[in-house]
């Protein structure tokens, strides 16, 4: 979508006093709802989810408000493991959710959130995307759930935040407690010695400040909105980039919809898909300045030492393959992985 559209979600941001007195003075002019969708969220509301609360105001000015939706945050709808089985139920309608924790389930979803297979965050969604359309695999997973795929969520790379900057090579990692999460990533740290921990997010500004966890392993957005740089002022990276939650639309509220409501729907998330990375990215440089504003700091770790690591952990793409052809879908794994490497030199 370029600048010039005159539905830019982007533009929208920009201007927002000027829309706040339009919605004001259109309230009259639009209908009574006639669907009102609820949106199950596990994140709690923040600025870090503006796109998603704009995509959701775009559908409703699109439809000239016969489609409202509510966004429900911090799980107050289902738990970040639950929403996507509970939309697929029709308890809700749409849910913002996780790949990974569905593993059982979304055997090719899954694969996005991956260590050391994207260079970027945009790399990561674009190659979503063009698989989406290029192989049946993933509608057929989220087909069995009773999910409509709407769009990708841009994740901003990951950092080790701690106390001193040792996490610029792989020896300084050796025997340090990394927070992680999911099967592969603390393989990941594992691999050049690091020990992984399970914390939660809410939990990591303590364990920082208390010694119980020597990194923490995030974007620099969570870090900024969750203030670790007053106890932790060291950031190492970026180590790797996935894709982030999925955001669907539950097909039995999918399939009540009339097909213009669809129309417009699919419409706006194929335009916001795109304006979510730029917003993703410049997030992500503007949380950095407001950590180093707040007294942290940045240390790159070099091509050298990422080679290093790389080298000693695990070829996490091909494994993937391996552990599919184990469940019978390894035609269709290495199809998705031969697809993958040719998108990824495709960018390069």
């Amino acid at each position: 979508m370029t600048d010039n559209s005159t539905h830019g979600v982007l533009r929208k941001f920009a201007t927002a006093a000027t829309l706040s007195v339009a919605a004001m003075l259109g309230t009259a002019a639009h209908a009574e709802a006639e669907f009102k969708l609820r949106w199950a969220h596990y994140l709690p509301n923040s600025d870090f989810l503006e796109m998603e609360k704009g995509f959701a105001e775009e559908i409703k000015e699109r439809t000239g408000g016969r489609v409202e939706i509510e966004i429900v945050y911090a799980g107050g709808l289902g738990k970040a493991n639950e929403v996507l089985t509970l939309t697929g139920r029709g308890a809700v309608d749409m849910a913002s959710g996780i790949p990974g924790f569905y593993a059982d389930q979304l055997l090719f979803w899954k694969a996005y959130q991956l260590p050391f297979v994207f260079s970027s965050t945009a790399q990561a969604v674009e190659v979503s995307n063009a698989s989406y359309k290029a192989l049946p695999y993933f509608a057929e997973e989220l087909d069995r759930m009773n999910l409509q795929f709407l769009m990708h969520q841009p994740l901003g790379s990951y950092y080790m935040t701690g106390k001193d900057a040792n996490c610029t090579t792989v020896e300084g990692l050796d025997g340090r407690k990394i927070r992680s999460f999911g099967a592969d990533v603390p393989r990941a740290h594992s691999a050049v010695g690091g020990v992984p921990v399970t914390v939660g997010t809410t939990d990591i500004y303590e364990a920082l400040e208390r010694g119980t966890l020597d990194y923490s392993f995030l974007s620099r957005g969570v870090i900024a909105s969750n203030r670790w740089y007053e106890v932790a002022k060291f950031n190492c990276g970026p180590v790797m980039s996935i894709a982030g939650h999925i955001i669907v639309m539950g097909t039995r509220t999918w399939d009540k919809l009339p097909s213009d409501i669809q129309d417009i729907i699919l419409e706006v998330a194929a335009e916001t898909q795109p304006e979510y990375i730029q917003w993703s990215n410049a997030y992500e440089v503007a949380a950095m300045a407001r950590i180093k504003e707040g007294g942290g700091n940045f240390s790159e770790i070099s091509p050298d030492e990422m080679a290093k690591w790389k080298a000693a952990a695990p070829d996490f793409l091909e494994e993937w393959v391996s552990e599919m052809s184990e469940l019978g879908k390894g035609e269709q794994a290495r199809a998705v992985a031969d697809f993958w490497q040719a998108q990824l030199a495709a960018s390069e």
